[in-house]
This record gives structure tokens, sequence and C-alpha cells, in this order.
């Protein structure tokens, strides 16, 4: 079976997507708007893992939502149609009412395609008001940021 995104680590969190014909322009560059929906792909699979569940039925069981506060960009290499990248999640900062989200994108050949930074605030479901991280996700996202620490320093060891 032929994928055009799956996930490839858990700790880190990794996703592999394939560029399709359909991202890109006639000249073959990938939309800008297109590497949001990259992000926010992988985001919503690596709440999946957090949660074993998916995204959404989790965040209206626990009562919460998560819409984008901010969402920035550095891009440093093309992406062509049938590129496959890698993308990394990692936790960079954990706050009163958001949290900060590394998103690393690497070629086949290791070089750096994006770097992505999402900060999600988190909301009262079917509100618009901003609430503390719900301990759940705190919880969840802390677990996760150790068990990379602790993926990195094993690396480093051997």
């Amino acid at each position: 079976m032929i994928s055009t995104e799956h996930v490839v680590s858990l700790a880190p969190f990794v996703v592999r997507r394939r560029v399709k014909w359909g991202d890109c322009d006639p000249a073959g560059v990938v939309y800008t708007v297109t590497f949001g929906e990259y992000v926010i792909s992988a985001v919503e699979l690596f709440y999946g893992t957090l949660f074993e569940s998916t995204p959404q039925r989790m965040k209206d069981e626990q009562g919460f939502g998560t819409p984008s506060r901010a969402l920035s960009f550095d891009f440093r290499a093309s992406l062509w149609p049938d590129d496959e990248f890698d993308m990394r999640v990692t936790v960079d900062e954990i706050r009163q009412r958001t949290y900060v989200l590394d998103i690393t994108a690497t070629t086949a050949t290791g070089e750096i395609a994006f770097v992505a930074k999402l900060t999600p605030i988190c909301v009262a479901r079917g509100e618009r008001r901003a609430i503390p991280v719900p301990d759940a996700l705190r919880r969840a996202l802390s677990s996760y940021q150790a068990a990379c620490e602790a993926a990195a320093a094993g690396s480093l060891a051997s």
C-alpha cells in the first residue's frame, strides 16, 4: 500500500509525508498554504498518539479546543512533487494557556526543508474563552517532552 503520510516514530514523533502533485503550482512549487496543512496534519496525528484516540473526540471528551494562536515558518529548502520528507514534532514550551510545538521537516538527504512553530491556545469547547492547559493535556505533553529528552540522551550515549 502506498501512503502519502504515515507515522514512522513515536519518541520523537515523526510523520513521513510525500509531496503530491496537487500540492504544487504549475511550476512544481508547493503552495504556501499547503505547508500549513502539512503541519496541522502532523500535529493532529501527534494528538491522536498522545491520547490513543482521535484528536477531536479526545478534545470533546475533555471539553477543550486548541485553535492556533500563532504559526510561523522558516523555509530552508524546496520541496518538489514526489519528494518525501519527515516532520519531527517536539514540545518547546508549555505555558499557562498555550504551548509551543516545533515541527522540523527534513528531506531524505537530511537537509532541513522548513521549521515551523505552532502555538495552540486552549479554549473551552464551544466558547471563545481561553482556559489553562487542561491537566490531562499538560501531563501528556510533559511526558512526551521527557520521553524525547530521554531518547536524545540515550542516542548521545551510544
